[in-house]
This record gives C-alpha cells, sequence and structure tokens, in this order.
C-alpha cells in the first residue's frame, strides 16, 4: 500500500508552520522538496569526498569520480537510455534545450529551415529556439491549441514539411497539464526527416521514461524538479548525433588536446561538459532517483492521479472557478482562476493560511495570451501531497471568494 504519511516523513520541510499554519506545499511544479537521504548525501560528498572529479590521481579524486559516474549510469537506466555517455549533465532544462539549439543549429540548421515548437511551451523551449533562428536564418513555427488545452494535431501534420528540421516540444504542460502524444508527435517527425527534441522537466518525475522506445533525438529535464539538487539536469541525445555536433562551450575536461595552433575535443559525454561540473548535484540527484525507483514511479503515478481527480471535482463544486486544461491524460498540475479575484489576491491570502502556489504567467506567457488572461494560480501536487492538503486548498479558496466577492 501507498503509505504517503511515511513518505511524508522523509521530506524534513514539511513538517513546519507558515503564518502560524502547517505548510502545504502546492509549488510542486516550479520545484520539489528534497528527501532527507537526498540532503545527507551532499552532506556525504562535501565531508567525506570531496575533490574535483577526472583530474587527480589521489584518493578522494578517484572516489568523487566513481560517484559521478555511477551517478550517470543510474540516469542512463532510469530513462533506458542505450549508452551512458548519452547522458550529459547540463545545469536543468533550460541549460540543455540551449545547448542543442547551439550545437544542433550550428551541425544541421540552414537558412530557410523549420523549426516547430508547440503554443504551450515554457519560455526556455521557445526562447533558444527564437536565438536560433535569428542566428541561422531559419523560421519557428507554432503548434496551436485547442480549447481544452490539447495539442491540434491535424495542424501539426499539417505544418510538418520537408524544410522541418527539428520538432521541440514539452511532454506535459507545466501551466496545462497536458501530457501530449510524444511518440505519435516523434514518429511523425521522423517520417519527415526531422528530428524530435522532447522537454521532460514536468513529465520525469510523474511518468517512467524508456527514451529508446520512444526514440525521441532529445530528452531533456532538471534535476530540481526530481527531488533533486538545483543546478543539476541532464541531456539526453543519441550517441550518433551528439558524436557529429560540435561543443557548446569551450575549457577543460571537454578537450583531449590543446595548442596555440589547434584543440582536438574529447570523447562523449566529456566534449559537453566543459569546467567542473556540479558534481555533488549530480550524485544528489542520483540519489533522488534511486529513492522514487524504491517507491516505484508507477506507485507514484497512480497516487497523484487520485489527488488530481480529487482536487479538479472539489473545484468543479465552486461556482466561479475556471479551470485552464481539460486535457483527457494530465500530470497533477491544475491551473485556475476565480471570477473576480487577481491571482496575486488570491496567492497572497492561501499564503496566510500556510499554502504555498504559484501565480502569474509561469513562464510561459504565450498560453496566457492564448486564454485572454494576464495570469493563473497554479497548483501543483507530488506524491508527498494529502487529500486533507487539497481539502485546506478549498478551505482557503472559498476563503478568498468570501473576503473580495461578499457584498
Amino acid at each position: 500500500m501507498f503509505d504517503v504519511h511515511s513518505i511524508r516523513a522523509d521530506f524534513p520541510i514539511l513538517h513546519q508552520r507558515i503564518h502560524h499554519n502547517p505548510l502545504v506545499y502546492f509549488d510542486n511544479a516550479a520545484t520539489t522538496q528534497k528527501p532527507q537521504v537526498v540532503i545527507d548525501e551532499i552532506c556525504r560528498v562535501y565531508t567525506q569526498l570531496n575533490s574535483n572529479i577526472h583530474r587527480g590521481v589521489h584518493f578522494l579524486s578517484q572516489q568523487t569520480t566513481e560517484a559521478y559516474e555511477h551517478a550517470r549510469r543510474t540516469i542512463q537506466q532510469f530513462i533506458h537510455a542505450e549508452f551512458s555517455q548519452e547522458i550529459i549533465f547540463t545545469s536543468g532544462t533550460t541549460g540543455g534545450i540551449n545547448l542543442v539549439a547551439f550545437s544542433f543549429g550550428e551541425r544541421y540548421v540552414r537558412e530557410g529551415d523549420e523549426i516547430l515548437i508547440s503554443a504551450m511551451e515554457h519560455h526556455s523551449n521557445l526562447v533558444p529556439w527564437q536565438l536560433m533562428c535569428q542566428r541561422k536564418k531559419a523560421r519557428l513555427k507554432v503548434i496551436p491549441l485547442l480549447e481544452d488545452g490539447t495539442l491540434n494535431m491535424e495542424e501539426y501534420y499539417r505544418l510538418l514539411s520537408g524544410r522541418t528540421r527539428l520538432v521541440a516540444v514539452t511532454h506535459a504542460s507545466n501551466v496545462l497539464g497536458t501530457i501530449n502524444p510524444i511518440k505519435e508527435i516523434i514518429d511523425t517527425a521522423h517520417k519527415h526527416g526531422a528530428f524530435v527534441l522532447i522537454d521532460g522537466a514536468q513529465s520525469v518525475q510523474h511518468i517512467p521514461i524508456h527514451v529508446q522506445e520512444l526514440d525521441c533525438d532529445f530528452f531533456v529535464f532538471s534535476g530540481h524538479k526530481l527531488y533533486g539538487p538545483t543546478g543539476t539536469g541532464i541531456l539526453y541525445g543519441k550517441h550518433t548525433l551528439l558524436n557529429e555536433m560540435p561543443p557548446y562551450q569551450g575549457g577543460g575536461e571537454m578537450v583531449s588536446c590543446v595548442t596555440f595552433e589547434h584543440t582536438t575535443f574529447n570523447e562523449l559525454p566529456f566534449k559537453f561538459e566543459a569546467g567542473t561540473t556540479h558534481y555533488a548535484g549530480a550524485i544528489g540527484m542520483a540519489k533522488a532517483i534511486e529513492y522514487l525507483q524504491k517507491i516505484g514511479l508507477n506507485n507514484i503515478a497512480t497516487y497523484e492521479q487520485e489527488l488530481l481527480q480529487y482536487l479538479t471535482l472539489r473545484m468543479k463544486e465552486i461556482k466561479g472557478i475556471r479551470i485552464f486544461g481539460q486535457a483527457p491524460q494530465k500530470v497533477p498540475v491544475v491551473s485556475f482562476l476565480i471570477e473576480g479575484v487577481h491571482q496575486y489576491d488570491t496567492g497572497m491570502v492561501l499564503d496566510k493560511m500556510g499554502i504555498a502556489v504559484r501565480t502569474g504567467t509561469h513562464c510561459a506567457q504565450p498560453v496566457m495570451d492564448i486564454y485572454g488572461v494576464e495570469g493563473t494560480v497554479r497548483a501543483s501536487l507530488s506524491f508527498y501531497n494529502t487529500r486533507e492538503e487539497i481539502d485546506r486548498l478549498i478551505e482557503g479558496i472559498l476563503r478568498v471568494k468570501k473576503m473580495f466577492l461578499s457584498p
């Protein structure tokens, strides 16, 4: 059985009071909290192992290097990559996308080529492609949304052409919660000769990922949304592509031979890991993954879907609530507005009740423009949340309505 109370005991930050109220943390799409085992692992690295990786023959350097490379293998197995060298450590989803936008763009994109994204993308999977298109004189095209927050797949098929070089789409929307049909997107793109990047920032913590079965060319995600440290992330790329792409940054470790006249680059994955990486964070991210695997991703997904259904039903009981995103398949994210109440006012009142939600555009301003709103309130759930916490959120929403809408 899924014992949420036992799980909550693993997260020390959850056991505090905010404004004299027990904390309810519903901002998991922005960042997740960290279990004690991850905190302990990072502390262990800095107190027992700490030494720069790959560069020393002494004991501490070798121990830290082995822990770092073990983390790479853990992540390889977690997303079912074929080779460990296809796992590139980055600073996060944003860092991974920018790496691909530069390096893939330099190698594969020519003037007049087209990059295809969706209308629900986070700015991190939009702005880098705009910059790349400006640099390479390519065109950016957008897959539109339907009213329920799902992609207009008929338009996707129409937009694909022989000029499409890359399709970059999110697996799950950070605003709408929509889980996109990425296998269909990938297969169709490949039939047109296009490559595919999947932004997994909002999916990898909720859904088991098998990159070989998906056959995506790139997959990116962040450690801090996966119960791991901030400043960590992963770029998965097929080794055939990564080998052909030029480095994104120059510096130490990513070279094999340097002279004043010429530099040759290191093999994968080191070619894309210039300088001293956040090795303590990478080791901590692997520990977070091991923690999730112990619970079981399928168990987590089942429980989170139960929470999502309960929250959605409770919200629909309240008049004047507008929920954005009604896709049949969603991660546990609910964005909403109370009619007649600004989202910031809602967020501030909920905060005084100890309830943490996100307000604003959620780094997805085009989505707000599509729905004609300035921003929304977002409640994003995790497997350490409970129905009782959802009841407190509903109580808070009713209080907001009473404060701002009662005559």
